[in-house]
């Protein structure tokens, strides 16, 4: 089937930390399996990584929906000075 994605820009300020909900990324394929549905961080943050909440401090490079689901993914600002804010799409 069809793949919908629907997606909230959220933006992160020096030092912040931001869980995934379903309200920032949600997809569907027409199937009724998303756990299934993989994430792939194609473009990671600039200032920051996206990070599993059970491995703090660790990039990861994709995620499933029903980790965003469970609120297990985090978009982590690196704190960097001047970086200002940033935008995960």
């Amino acid at each position: 089937g069809d793949i919908v994605l629907l997606a909230k820009p959220v933006t992160l300020t020096e030092g912040d930390r931001v869980t995934l909900t379903t309200d920032v990324p949600v997809a569907t394929d027409g199937t009724s399996k998303p756990e299934k549905l993989l994430y792939a961080v194609s473009l990671p943050p600039v200032h920051g990584q996206i990070e599993h909440i059970n491995y703090p401090g660790v990039p990861i490079s994709s995620y499933s929906q029903l980790d965003v689901v469970a609120q297990k993914v985090s978009d982590v600002h690196d704190n960097s000075r001047g970086a200002g804010k940033e935008s995960l799409r």
